[in-house]
């Protein structure tokens, strides 16, 4: 096979209007922005001037020479990765076909219309816009009334359209490579790899699927697999098997290593070798356990026979801009989710199907990948032309996911079984329910049966398996949960529940000063309800919720940046408050994923790592969340028990209980302390212990009623010690944050190499690091201290001019 890559001398134009210089892969946006055509849509509120823009259609041509030998093939494809999303196909002003889906693959049989130089290649894509409005005109099938109307009519991103966190930029371009592709008698399609283990050995079953371009080719293949030290395996005459016997195995991120092994298929006829695919693979089972038990129903990840407590967040497309999303933003992004000890990523449904890419890094670095179908808060008319749109979406993008190692699930949608289940307003006939059901307890589950049988598929998030059965019940299958944020319930509202796997919780904050100024340079805008800020808030009335957290929780902030950083606070200290909580009930609460890891513009949203790639508070407290050796408390006091000092009895307990959870293959021995302080951080009283940790458990220590302690004044600190190193610490408090009585912790700092050292004279709590560009990122950051100082490792970014702040100087 020859493939011969497009990717040079690309004009685009609005239509009537004349060429300009483009880049594919790319977009229409990011090729307006470079070359001057329209502002940064993500400044202040350009983002109205921006969506009037794909009102219009486009247009790109390029002209290329083709290779002398391609012509000699017996079939030649026009090839196109990615197209988003309506658009028609000329070769030489002849039309060779039409695209209609963003999530599939297209090709074209073009041989008859090539020359050897000067070929004409024009790609028309018609207004997304337009498209929807004439659309929901003729049917009106609704979905979130974030987006716009009639989203659900086009297989494109449904959050370009608008969403509670994204803006209403519905991008369009030729978002993906574009190739020629020459075929002599025969290529390979795809190739299926099985796994088989037993009795330590494993053995890769081959379904190697051709497509034949000429008649009465002798086909036959070979496979060579190069194990991670370098050693190969081979085997001719198309073998259906090969046994490893001494295979390494692939594990999430905590539990092993991430070996990765090289899959090589060769397509021969006769002698000579018609195409090769290349792929690179992990050993290993990977599947969801669930079984009955006394609390109902479990639902965890189960690899290489051992269940793992799922630790991660929600992703969503990286930016509004496809055209900016490349291998090297990815990684940032993905080494950040390492770096706080994820081992789990799940993929929204209403974005579009990562990128190659974004799953070899999975792969790499152990994250395990729940992957969403792309369908999101909607219902869907499933006629038989979108019926088969939809299912070769399906087989394009199994085919090319499926020999990950890092691919957990395949999932049939976001909270559609709950919606429809509820006979939610977006459902207006009965029909919608019967597609719904069709859709995804038989169309994915039958494509899934031929093409991926071995991944695990689950019907919809949440789910308790499917049919409408309780889909968000707490006892089985996994869990959306919105009471604290959207409910307006306190933190301790978590401890309620014992959820078998949390994959959507979340609470908003601001992103920081910095990434604020790269949508408004004006002061006025610096304010948390002025317009450019409500703008770049797509959650209706939500940064007033932030506020009324705010006031259960901190003193008035005297200023912008304050409230920034405690917006941050609370939203790391909501999600702590939960992830801690299933933790310390491993073996009943199996996963805990948090909404979301990341933003596609710079917003106020639940995001753990805002646009710019600066990371919140919520990020750093993951770290400590997700440590595989984990020290927390539950303590009693005014905020779990909600004391209400209007009460005329105002007695509440007072009490700490202290738990150690081991994520790890391994039994721990670890030492344990803890001080009851005053604010000074003095020690009033101390205990400590040793435990033992058995292997993927939580232990319990005793419960310490603390009747005596001043919740205005004193405070406990604990950690734990292993080989003489504290890996894991925190404090608490038994009154609210802003009734405590904090001292001057008087912070400084002095630089010594690539470390800072933070000294306090008082209990000092979330200790905020932050440099000039605030995009410092540290070994910790957010982090209490008791009177003393702290060592603190810089990773990147400029460590001159600091600035220090603890909860202190919220005031």
């Amino acid at each position: 096979m020859l493939q011969q890559f497009l990717t040079e001398g690309w004009q685009f134009r609005k239509a009537g209007e004349e060429f300009q210089p483009a880049v594919v892969p790319g977009t229409v946006y990011t090729d307006l922005l470079r070359n001057g055509n329209m502002e940064d849509p993500f400044w202040k509120d350009n983002e109205i001037r921006a969506l009037a823009l794909m009102d219009f259609d486009y247009e790109y041509q390029a002209v290329f020479d083709c290779d002398a030998q391609m012509l000699k093939k017996d079939r030649v494809l026009l090839h196109f990765d990615g197209i988003d999303t309506i658009a028609d196909i000329y070769v030489n002003e002849t039309q060779v076909g039409s695209a209609y889906n963003m999530h599939r693959v297209w090709e074209y049989d073009v041989k008859a219309l090539l020359k050897e130089t000067g070929n004409a290649l024009r790609v028309v894509l018609h207004s997304p816009t337009k498209y929807i409005q004439e659309e929901f005109k003729k049917c009106r099938t609704l979905g979130s009334e974030d987006a716009m109307d009639g989203f659900v009519h086009l297989r494109k991103a449904h959050c370009m359209f608008g969403w509670d966190w994204g803006a209403h930029l519905p991008d369009a371009g030729i978002f993906r490579k574009v190739s020629l592709i020459g075929i002599d008698r025969a290529r390979i399609d795809n190739v299926y790899v099985a796994q088989k283990h037993e009795n330590g050995q494993v053995t890769l079953e081959f379904k190697v699927e051709t497509e034949t371009a000429a008649a009465g080719a002798k086909l036959h293949y070979a496979v060579e697999i190069t194990a991670p030290s370098g050693e190969v395996l081979r085997a001719e005459n198309s073998p259906k098997e090969l046994l490893i016997t001494e295979p390494e195995l692939w594990w999430p991120n905590g539990y092993g290593s991430q070996p990765l092994y090289g899959v090589k298929v060769t397509l021969f006829s006769g002698d000579e070798a018609l195409d090769i695919w290349e792929r690179r693979i992990g050993l290993r089972t990977l599947t969801m356990h669930i079984e009955k038990d006394q609390w109902g129903e479990s639902f965890a990840h189960e690899v290489n026979g051992i269940t793992v407590f799922a630790m991660g967040a929600d992703y969503i497309p990286e930016d509004h801009l496809l055209g900016r999303v490349t291998p090297e933003t990815t990684k940032k992004l993905l080494l950040q989710c390492k770096a706080a000890n994820f081992n789990t990523i799940r993929v929204w449904g209403g974005g579009y199907y990562p990128e190659d890419w974004f799953f070899d890094l999975c792969d790499e670095l152990g994250l395990m990948v729940w992957q969403d179908f792309m369908f999101a808060c909607a219902v869907y008319e499933l006629t038989p032309e979108f019926k088969a749109n939809i299912r070769q979406e399906f087989i394009d993008n199994v085919k090319r996911i499926r020999h990950h190692a890092s691919l957990g699930l395949w999932c049939g949608n976001n909270e559609m079984e709950m919606f429809v289940g509820e006979n939610h307003h977006w459902v207006t006939k009965k029909t919608e329910v019967r597609d719904y059901l069709i859709m995804y307890e038989e169309l994915i589950p039958d494509v899934l049966k031929e093409y991926d049988p071995q991944t695990f598929y689950w019907p919809a998030s949440p789910s308790s398996g499917g049919s409408f059965d309780e889909p968000n019940s707490p006892d089985r299958g996994d869990v959306h949960y919105w009471t604290v944020w959207h409910g307006n319930k306190p933190f301790s509202e978590y401890r309620k529940y014992f959820f078998r796997y949390a994959s959507e919780f979340g609470f908003q904050s601001f992103p920081s000063k910095k990434t604020v100024e790269t949508f408004t340079d004006d002061p006025r805008d610096m304010n948390i309800f002025s317009y450019i800020m409500e703008k770049h808030q797509r959650q209706y009335g939500a940064n007033g919720k932030i506020m009324n957290y705010m006031q259960q929780t901190y003193l008035y902030p005297s200023g912008f940046e304050l409230a920034i950083y405690a917006s941050q606070l609370l939203q790391a200290d909501a999600i702590r408050y939960g992830v801690e909580h299933f933790r310390r009930n491993r073996g009943r609460c199996m996963g805990a994923i948090y909404w979301q890891l990341n933003d596609c513009w710079p917003v106020v949203s639940w995001a753990s790592i805002d646009y710019c790639g600066r990371l919140k508070a919520l990020q750093y407290y993951a770290k400590r969340f997700f440590a595989p050796l984990m020290i927390s408390c539950q303590e009693e006091g005014m905020m779990s028990q909600e004391a209400d000092m209007n009460r005329q009895h105002f007695v509440f307990e007072k009490s700490i209980r202290l738990n150690v959870a081991n994520e790890t293959r391994r039994a721990e021995k670890v030492h344990v302390r803890w001080a009851l302080r005053s604010a000074d951080a003095s020690v009033v009283s101390q205990w400590e212990e040793d435990v033992e940790v058995p292997a993927l458990t939580s232990v319990w220590l005793d419960k310490m009623e603390l009747p005596e302690a001043d919740i205005f004044s004193q405070y406990v600190s604990y950690e734990m010690e292993k080989d003489g190193k504290i890996i894991s610490s925190g404090t608490v408090i038994f009154s609210y944050p802003k009734y405590f009585r904090y001292e001057d912790p008087k912070l400084s700092y002095e630089i010594d190499g690539d470390e800072i050292i933070v000294r306090a004279h008082a209990y000092a709590k979330s200790v905020e690091i932050l440099n000039e560009n605030e995009d410092l990122i540290l070994e910790d950051n957010y982090f209490d201290m008791n009177a003393g100082e702290k060592r603190v490792k810089m990773l990147s970014g400029d460590i001159e001019k600091l600035r220090l702040r603890s909860v202190y100087d919220i005031r």
